[in-house]
């Protein structure tokens, strides 16, 4: 059974032939206005262009799936028709993301970003007990967002000898939720923030939030910039409550001057903990895996539901 597919025009040859046989291939070009009808599609590639495929969907008949390349599907779920299946790319990112996780926990932890500027500057500080930080045996990790991210998160904490609590949506045993998360801080000495953004979470870590954190415990967050209010963030950094490590924040990008890049105890990467070489492969992967159960009418991979 043939399936209509709808990649991007500039897709690479060597991910195109990832695709199987039973995938009719369709170029969605990527610039300029699009013809008022395309031709029929039942899966269409996002990747993360997500803007291209949403003009596109009108113009696509007999449409039932959309397959996106990120973890997080919330600057596009709410733009996808009733009847058609929203897919994330749940999986193919664990592996870069938990890596920057632990690298981020270890260098705030050890006071990287210190030493990186005092080398900057040509700097040998004078001997000081505090300044080489803190190891992780014995700390305890809040992992909130325990799916295949936090997972993988927990398995490369494991080693270090750490007490790691994951935390979900849906109660499952060993895990906890949502609602333990106010209980659970003051224990925490690290917080890490791996959640989807929803209406549930949207603005999460908040002033009560960080306000219940262990004094100087660190945050991290590699999910949505928006569930962390930045102004409550900025409050406790400046108090030195907290320190952060943060892959994402809002507003992204962050401009030029904001107070955030220069805050007290903040480590800031430009949304990349997910970019590495080996994601196209990955994706594309899924996006074969894909077409090959529609062909067999078998149910999709990583199928969204309120966000999730």
């Amino acid at each position: 059974m043939a399936i209509d597919v709808w990649i991007p025009a500039d897709t690479a040859p060597e991910h195109r032939a990832v695709l199987p046989a039973e995938a009719a291939l369709h170029d969605l070009p990527m610039e300029g206005p699009l013809p008022d009808r395309l031709g029929h599609a039942d899966l269409l590639v996002a990747d993360f262009r997500w803007r291209r495929a949403v003009d596109a969907i009108p113009h696509l008949e007999g449409l039932r799936a959309v397959q996106t390349f990120s973890a997080g599907v919330d600057a596009i779920q709410g733009r996808i028709p009733d009847g058609v299946t929203l897919c994330d790319a749940a999986g193919v990112h664990d592996i870069p993301v938990a890596e920057w996780v632990v690298a981020a926990v270890l260098a705030a932890r050890h006071r990287l970003p210190e030493h990186v500027l005092a080398q900057a500057g040509a700097r040998w500080p004078a001997p000081d007990p505090g300044r080489g930080g803190d190891d992780l045996e014995g700390a305890t990790v809040l992992v909130l967002g325990y799916g295949s991210i936090g997972r993988a998160v927990h398995a490369r904490l494991r080693p270090f000898g750490c007490e790691v609590i994951g935390v979900a949506r849906r109660a499952r045993p060993g895990i906890a939720t949502l609602p333990d998360v106010p209980a659970l801080l003051p224990r925490a000495d690290v917080v890490i923030v791996l959640l989807p953004l929803t209406r549930e979470t949207r603005g999460l870590v908040d002033a009560g939030f960080l306000g219940a954190m262990r004094p100087g415990a660190l945050l991290v967050n590699a999910a949505r910039g928006a569930i962390v209010d930045t102004d409550a963030l900025l409050g406790a950094l400046r108090a030195r409550r907290v320190t952060a490590a943060l892959d994402v924040t809002d507003p992204e990008p962050l401009p030029e001057g904001h107070p955030l890049w220069t805050a007290p105890g903040v480590l800031i990467t430009p949304h990349i903990a997910g970019v590495v070489p080996k994601v196209p492969g990955r994706v594309w992967r899924l996006v074969a895996d894909q077409v090959g159960r529609l062909a067999r009418g078998e149910p999709l991979r990583n199928v969204v539901s309120d966000g999730y």
